[in-house]
């Protein structure tokens, strides 16, 4: 990876770091496409292992405003998710996993832009769980569905729920990821020299989240996220 384009990730990891801490989900959605673009074979165990740190720090600050029934139900339909993305990962070519990134972002937006607002019963936090499971597994990118089906649930409750959520869900997922063989020395190189960037994310989101406008922020986050998806696509097809 050149030297431009490590400056590149890293300010995309620190944005997307930034906004996980913020709206409660983020850095997947923008950091999962930049990182498959420049190297496949990173995807998705350094997003999982920076989201990690992010989402331990989150429940450092804000934990006592988690809803633990709520988060308890998710991780249980996100056990069967896991291992579905830990197959996918084992059994998909890099350029079929790019290509399911890609898709994932772009399905993510899709329901994200249409305002569904499901009820958050039992059922549907279990499915979404399980959908998260898969999704964040093979590719990093399980916010949509757990955001979808908490959108009713305030700032720091659905910061702190989102997060305690996405740290054991995440852990979960690299389990299963080793277990497959998907962790190696060049996932835990970038992550340690990526892990200043998520510093920089969080630290910046507690002085500027109570100054963004969370919806033009959740817009923003999309329309870059839809560009570096669709900038991936195109890398695969050239």
């Amino acid at each position: 990876m050149s030297a431009p384009e490590f400056a590149l990730l890293f300010v995309t990891v620190a944005v997307g770091s930034l906004l996980q801490v913020a709206i409660g989900f983020g850095l997947g959605l923008l950091a999962a496409p930049v990182i498959a673009t420049l190297d496949p074979s990173l995807t998705p165990v350094v997003v999982l292992l920076l989201a990690t740190g992010v989402t331990g720090a989150v429940m450092a600050l804000e934990g006592g405003h988690a809803d633990i029934r709520g988060a308890g139900w998710a991780l249980v339909g996100r056990v069967p998710g896991v291992l579905g993305g830990a197959a996918l990962v084992a059994l998909l070519p890099a350029r079929q996993l790019a290509l399911l990134v890609a898709a994932v972002v772009l399905a993510g937006v899709a329901v994200s832009l249409r305002g569904f607002v499901p009820r958050a019963g039992r059922r549907s936090v279990l499915l979404a769980g399980l959908v998260s499971g898969v999704m964040g597994t093979a590719t990093s990118i399980g916010g949509p569905p757990m955001a979808m089906v908490w959108q009713r649930l305030s700032g720091p409750k659905l910061r702190s729920t989102m997060s305690g959520f996405f740290l054991v869900g995440s852990a979960m997922s690299l389990v299963a990821l080793a277990a497959t063989g998907a962790v190696h020395s060049d996932s835990l190189r970038y992550t340690a020299l990526l892990a200043p960037a998520a510093a920089i994310g969080v630290l910046l989101a507690r002085p500027l989240s109570s100054r963004l406008d969370m919806r033009r922020t959740r817009s923003a986050a999309m329309v870059l996220a839809v560009a570096s998806a669709t900038v991936l696509v195109i890398q695969q097809f050239v």
